[in-house]
Order: C-alpha cells, then structure tokens, then sequence
C-alpha cells in the first residue's frame, strides 16, 4: 500500500470476493470480481437485490468482457451468487469493453433490459461496426503527435477488430440513463451522475439512503483512470472534462462508501478526488516547464508522463493521455501549437515579447 493508499479507509482491508462467488457488503449490495487477460487484471461488478413489475431478483451492474472466462464465473454466480433469483436488469456504466462485453449475453438470458446512456449505447454500436479503415485513423491520429514507432503504429493499424473481439454485440435496444435520473432499485433510489473524460458519458450511482457511490471507472482508489484524446474526437479536453467531472463527487457526505471499478471499496471520497486533483497538477506543471524549454509533442513526453517502460499496448494509452494533458495546457492558454513541416503537432510557451 502506498502512501496515498494510506489516506483511505478500506473496510474490508485485502478481502476479496473469491472467483464466480459474491461477496455481501451491506443488505442488498453484492461485489463481483472477474478477471482480466490485461495488465489492469479484473473488474468490480456489482448485484443489487431488486424488485420489477411485481418480480424479486437483482439488477448487475456492469459485466465483463466477452470471454469464455468470463462466461464461466458468470455461470457459478447464476448458479451461487443470486440465491435462486433472476437477473432482472443490466446496468452498464460506459461502453469500454470490461463494462459492456457480456451485456448482449445477459439481457438474452435473462430476458432484462440494458440501461445505459444513449452516448455511450450509441459508440458501443458504432465500435462493433467499424471497418479497418478505421484503425488507419486511428494510427494516423498517434503518428501526427509523434509516434514513430513502427510497432505501435502497426498495432494501431491492425486493431480494427479489437473493441469487436471483446464486445462482439450490444442488446438491440436500451433503456436511457441521464444525469440526475433516480432509479428505483429495490427499496432504494439511486441518482445517475455523469462523468466526461474515460468514457463519452460515463454514469455513476449514488445511493443516499445507502450511502453508496458506484464509482464506476471514474473514481479509483489506487490509479487514476485513463484520460484520452483519440481519432474520434481529436481536439478535446478530455483531462479538463475529467477534472471537472470528478467535483461532481465532492458534495457527497464523507462517510461515502465509494464502490470502484477497479481496486477495492473504500471511504474518503474527498481525498481521493484531491489525490487525483493533485496528481495531474503535478504532471502538468512537469508538461508545461518542459514545453517552456522546447516545444515538445506528445511522443517526446511519454518518459516524463510514465516512469516505466511501455510495450506497444501500453503505448497507445500512454499516447492519448500525454494528448490530453498537453490539451489541458492548450486549452487553459498556457501553451500554443503549431504543426510542423514533418506533420507533427508541437506545444510550446509563446515567448514573453522583448523589452
């Protein structure tokens, strides 16, 4: 546990929900944890006891990947986990793939709808139907903020199918999820915030009577999640959104109980949103005094952003969030950019005028 880790209060210390079982927390509230085949290497989802039309059984929320794996674990919580209920309604987060990958396979089963919002419902679809041409887009877009490795570019090129070969379908129609909606769940309400920044519109769950907060991936404990600028939307403020986004959090009482995506459960909703305020003002201040001394693209930041070595994965991430901070500086006026000759944008301090 690291120093920052420190700061926050784990209730249930290193307990952890064994593998296809869930794991009680409060009356109602049940923690799933699946693994991933990534470096990041599981994600949290949640069951709530559950009343529709007259039926008891539970909502999900969240759902993993696409994989036999994931299947599998699925298949002992259906059989240990629900004491005998149906799944009665799929609530998905966003559309990254460890959150939507098995909605198709859960609303199937279990007749249930999928909630979700329409920004995130709608870029799940068009994910699954892209064609290769828009991998090139996307490896064009890393090339213009200096990358040249050949590797990455290449990976870049080649993964077109890669959000289909996790989420190979979306339900074929969704229930919309806005900001500030309540949604009756069992005996409690739960207020839709929305989050900017990771996901197009990323929905988190707060539960007064509870006091719970599904943070989704916006609201980690241990790592800050990532904040990209991609093809798709190549000059946004992602890291601006993001920031902003995250003070949406700090009204709620401080004995929270934050439920994260990744990581595990824990209170201190208020440092947390300052660790992460804190850690990318430090990352920034890094960014901009370098650019005062040259202007840098986003290629030639990545050793000062990620003090580790980065496989060609990894690098397509780091990327777009070296992107996004640099946006965050170009978009607050503390640099300017320019394109060069060789293609590549550059951000620099405009020199201070002479006299």
């Amino acid at each position: 546990m690291n120093e920052l880790e420190r700061q926050l209060d784990y209730p249930w210390s290193d307990t952890l929900p064994e593998p296809g079982t869930a794991m009680e927390l409060l009356p109602g509230v049940r923690w799933l944890r699946m693994g991933l085949p990534f470096a990041l290497n599981h994600v949290n989802l949640w069951l709530l006891r559950d009343r529709i039309d007259g039926r008891e059984g539970w909502s999900v929320v969240d759902c993993c990947i696409d994989a036999p794996a994931s299947r599998a674990q699925w298949q002992q919580v259906f059989e240990q986990g629900l004491d005998g209920l149906p799944i009665l309604r799929v609530i998905v987060t966003h559309m990254h793939p460890d959150h939507i990958g098995l909605a198709h396979w859960l609303c199937e089963r279990w007749q249930a709808p999928l909630w979700i919002s329409a920004t995130d419902y709608h870029a799940a679809c068009l994910a699954i139907g892209r064609d290769a041409s828009a991998g090139a887009s996307e490896a064009a877009f890393h090339a213009s903020h200096g990358l040249r490795d050949a590797a990455t570019l290449e990976l870049l090129d080649e993964r077109s199918g890669y959000y289909r070969s996790l989420v190979p379908a979306v339900p074929a129609n969704f229930r919309r999820m806005l900001d500030g909606d309540e949604i009756a769940i069992g005996e409690h309400r739960w207020r839709c915030i929305v989050g900017y920044g990771h996901a197009p519109e990323h929905i988190a769950l707060y539960s007064p009577a509870l006091g719970v907060l599904i943070g989704g991936d916006m609201m980690l404990p241990r790592i800050s999640t990532n904040i990209s600028v991609s093809a798709s939307q190549p000059e946004a403020d992602s890291l601006g959104r993001f920031l902003s986004s995250i003070d949406r959090f700090a009204p709620l009482p401080a004995d929270t109980l934050t439920l994260p995506s990744h990581g595990k459960p824990f209170r201190g909703l208020q440092v947390r949103i300052g660790q992460l305020h804190q850690h990318h003002r430090e990352r920034l201040a890094e960014l901009l005094a370098a650019c005062a001394q040259a202007p840098k693209c986003a290629a030639d930041v990545l050793g000062l952003l990620f003090r580790r070595e980065l496989d060609a994965h990894q690098t397509t991430f780091a990327m777009g969030e070296a992107v996004a901070h640099l946006h965050y500086l170009w978009f607050t006026g503390q640099v300017e950019r320019q394109r060069g000759e060789d293609g590549f944008w550059r951000f620099g301090v405009r020199p201070a005028p002479a006299g």
